[in-house]
């Protein structure tokens, strides 16, 4: 195939062959936080099937706060040597790989006093844990700076800072979670962006300039498909001044579904206003390749029909246009790990769909996201 999608890109020190990548999405492989074997075979699979650069699942950082999820993956020196053979695999493929870091914040369960978050809510209205205090953010702050060491120090070709879909650095970004007035939160986007603006400056100062550092963002929220971070372009472009400065390379903008417009009178989505306003490389993702979104297959089982080619030609319309420089594929690559190999061949009819099956049992605590949307 001829076509923009399969043209190599230079992401700070690295060439990857084309422009998709897979994104950080819960398997449930890990054991103590540490991966089991079949979580580097998987990786591992997908950079065999031509996708050059894979972020690793959701990795909790080494703080007592940031997850009560028993199969979620940890970044500690104890699990170091399972993070490294998933490393190891993808670069033996040819592939290129992030850790990605994260703290779970108020969607963790209250069960045992370690949930918390700005200001004690998991959205609007529910309270779930405590607000955390200044010694605490300070705590978390090193536990970012320490796993991303851990990440180069095993290999990683950098990491990505969840920062989205509800989550603790985003409740940290959201007014509708983030009632601080100690200079880390209210309505001014400044402040409420400080601690991830730290965080990110602690890793580049830690991990010099060539480890590259994505930032994966989102309006959207498990618990509020409505919510947003930043009501405006201006206030989109004080969000990722910030954070440019502060050392990010890469915006992954997430969207639940890639070609929506952000904001009425523009046919851009949130990633082509990122680009737009940053300057700096940028991810879409968001139903690739699928008609329903992921929230429908997770809360309510919906199977999605595959719509590979109809993805494709929009993608390559808005590539093309430099509304974004990267394609994010997610659960399509799940569902069949020679996806990209696949659309580059034009094989669309021999490609596996996706089925909600596929997801397993992932160990969610999800009964927060369900009573936001009134289901069960």
């Amino acid at each position: 195939m001829t076509s923009v999608l399969f043209s190599p890109f230079t992401l700070k020190n690295i060439i990857l062959p084309n422009r998709f990548v897979m994104p950080a999405m819960q398997r449930g492989h890990c054991v103590d936080g540490a991966p089991a074997p079949e979580l580097a075979d998987y990786y591992r699979r997908r950079a065999e099937g031509e996708v050059g650069l894979i972020i690793g699942e959701s990795c909790a950082v080494d703080h007592p706060t940031a997850t009560g999820q028993t199969t979620a993956g940890r970044l500690t020196r104890a699990t170091m040597p399972g993070w490294k053979a998933c490393i190891d695999a993808v670069h033996s493929a040819g592939g290129h790989m992030l850790v990605q870091l994260w703290h779970e914040g108020a969607i963790r369960e209250a069960v045992d006093g370690n949930t918390i978050s700005p200001s004690g809510l998991a959205y609007p209205g529910r309270s779930n844990g405590r607000a955390a205090s200044a010694d605490e953010l300070a705590e978390i702050r090193e536990a970012f700076v320490s796993s991303a060491c851990l990440a180069r120090e095993i290999g990683a070709d950098g990491v990505e800072i969840h920062a989205c879909h509800g989550y603790l650095l985003d409740q940290f970004l959201w007014a509708g979670t983030n009632s601080r007035d100690d200079g880390y939160g209210g309505r001014d986007i400044t402040q409420r962006a400080r601690l991830p603006a730290e965080i990110v400056a602690g890793i580049r100062a830690a991990c010099g300039e060539d480890f590259l550092i994505s930032f994966r963002m989102s309006q959207w929220k498990e618990a509020a498909y409505e919510a947003v971070i930043v009501e405006s372009p201006e206030e989109l472009r004080i969000l990722t001044d910030l954070l440019a400065q502060a050392g990010v390379d890469l915006f992954h903008a997430s969207t639940r579904r890639f070609w929506q417009a952000e904001w009425e009178g523009d046919a851009r989505g949130f990633a082509g206003w990122t680009k737009a306003l940053s300057g700096l490389p940028t991810i879409a993702v968001g139903s690739v390749g699928l008609e329903q979104d992921v929230m429908s297959a997770i809360l309510d089982g919906a199977e999605s029909a595959q719509k590979a080619e109809a993805s494709i030609v929009e993608l390559e319309r808005r590539l093309g246009a430099g509304e974004f420089d990267l394609v994010a594929v997610g659960r399509s690559l799940i569902g069949d790990p020679d996806w990209v190999r696949k659309v580059r061949e034009g094989r669309y009819d021999a490609i596996r769909p996706f089925r909600r099956s596929d997801l397993g049992s992932l160990g969610w605590n999800l009964d927060i996201v369900h009573e936001a949307h009134g289901s069960r």
